[in-house]
């Protein structure tokens, strides 16, 4: 049920659906005669545009969320394991082209396939199923074989957690099937915006993993201000930022993780 109600209320909450529905709601007050209500809806929705598209939020709210964990230096000698979390593919196009298209979270695949050369003796999981409630689309574990392999990880150290639907999903069955062994090293290897939420579900499921971040949005130099990126970026950063805020905060309230913004390990 978890699964479904964040779904359904990401899809309301996410800001470009929102400018939509409340630029819908504005027009159809203004045919009903409720002409205040609509402008003020109407200007509600312009708000939102103007503050992800042309201000420098999305970034600034980002920052908390990429700083958080580092990677470990020095770098651990000898790693058990290296864990990506799916996310970086493009599931629709994969479905029905085959390959291994990458989207913007890409990056968690390439920065796995160094990994996998710089420790060639441990094993490569990818958890992540197909997420999506509406669109079809192939899972990033059913996926993901194909990159890896075309780019030298052998097939023998791959271990693939096809089920999960999301990053609670991911930890929870990514625990039960490699059964890690007190001592060893995992690394977790996701973006820098996603590491804290993902770090305090793995830490709730028993599994003590060392952060790899990657796939960064901003440069972690961005003022208060006009953007210091496209209109695009910026309102995908807003909306990437909400949605990550949203989800340590119903996380958090739902126990599933111990603390709001999870920290470094002392």
């Amino acid at each position: 049920m978890f699964f479904y109600l964040s779904k359904l209320f990401w899809f309301v909450a996410q800001p470009i659906n929102l400018i939509g529905l409340l630029t819908l709601a504005g027009v159809i007050l203004a045919l009903g005669g409720w002409r205040r209500l609509s402008v003020f809806v109407s200007f509600a929705a312009f708000l939102i545009l103007a503050i992800g598209a042309w201000t420098s939020t999305g970034a600034l709210l980002m920052h908390p969320l990429e700083d958080r964990f580092q990677r470990p230096d020095p770098a651990p000698a000898e790693v058990a394991g290296i864990i990506v979390l799916g996310g970086g593919f493009e599931g629709g196009v994969n479905l029905v082209r085959g390959g291994y298209e990458l989207n913007s979270s890409g990056d968690r695949f390439v920065e796995t396939a160094i990994l996998a050369r710089r420790y060639p003796q441990a094993r490569v999981v990818v958890t992540g199923g197909s997420g999506s409630l509406i669109l079809e689309g192939e899972g990033d574990g059913d996926t993901a074989p194909r990159l890896l392999t075309a780019l030298g990880v052998g097939p023998e150290r791959l271990v693939l957690e096809t089920k999960s639907r999301d990053t609670y999903e991911n930890a929870v069955f990514t625990r039960e099937m490699v059964e890690p062994r007190p001592g060893e090293v995992w690394l977790l290897v996701t973006s820098a915006f996603h590491m804290p939420r993902s770090v305090g579900l793995f830490r709730k499921a028993g599994f003590d993993v060392v952060p790899w971040p990657t796939d960064y949005r901003t440069a972690g130099n961005e003022h208060v201000g006009l953007p210091q990126d496209n209109v695009q970026d910026s309102l995908q950063n807003l909306t990437v930022a909400i949605r990550e805020w949203i989800g340590l905060a119903a996380y958090y309230l739902s126990g599933r993780i111990d603390s709001l913004l999870p920290e470094p390990a002392g």
